[in-house]
């Protein structure tokens, strides 16, 4: 089973204010390598409320690359891949915002329309909550919640026991 799983977290509401990014290569179902960066938003604008969920603040942030800077390896991670989040569509428009705000070409990236989402499976395997800390938690799975490299593990292990 071969995939790649990612997780965003944002600085603002703005689906282009990601500010961290973890991503997950697994190869024939083995975690193969795992990627992260704090990326510094949009004019480094932060809302409190993003900052108590994840904790990065615009210090940790002002001397991090832009999305556009770390592209490169975004690209390399996801281009012609299957992708994996635990909530695929807040996911997939972090990237693709973002992507658009530096005027980069998402396209390009040649992904799915819709990325699979292992909230949408678990919750149809009848998991109440279907957070992906809850998942993990039911299952055993290690978990530092709203770390981007940690809910990309998570999500990791979740599509591979689904």
């Amino acid at each position: 089973m071969n995939f790649t799983a990612i997780d965003f977290e944002t600085a603002t509401g703005a689906r282009s204010s990601a500010c961290a990014v973890g991503i997950v290569t697994v190869e024939n179902g083995e975690i193969t390598e795992e990627f992260y960066s704090l990326i510094q938003p949009p004019g480094n604008a932060y809302f409190g409320m993003n900052i108590a969920i994840h904790g990065i603040r615009p210090a940790d942030t002002e001397h991090a690359p832009t999305l556009a800077t770390l592209y490169p390896e975004i690209k390399a991670r996801l281009q012609d891949r299957k992708i994996v989040a635990h909530n695929e569509s807040f996911d997939r428009s972090v990237l693709r915002r973002t992507m658009e705000h530096y005027e980069l070409d998402y396209a390009e990236l040649r992904l799915a329309e819709r990325w699979e989402c292992t909230m949408r499976i678990y919750k149809a395997k009848g998991f109440v909550p279907h957070k992906l800390n809850a998942c993990c938690e039911r299952l055993g799975i290690m978990l530092t919640h709203h770390e981007a490299l940690s809910d990309a593990i998570g999500c990791a292990h979740l599509y591979l026991r689904r």
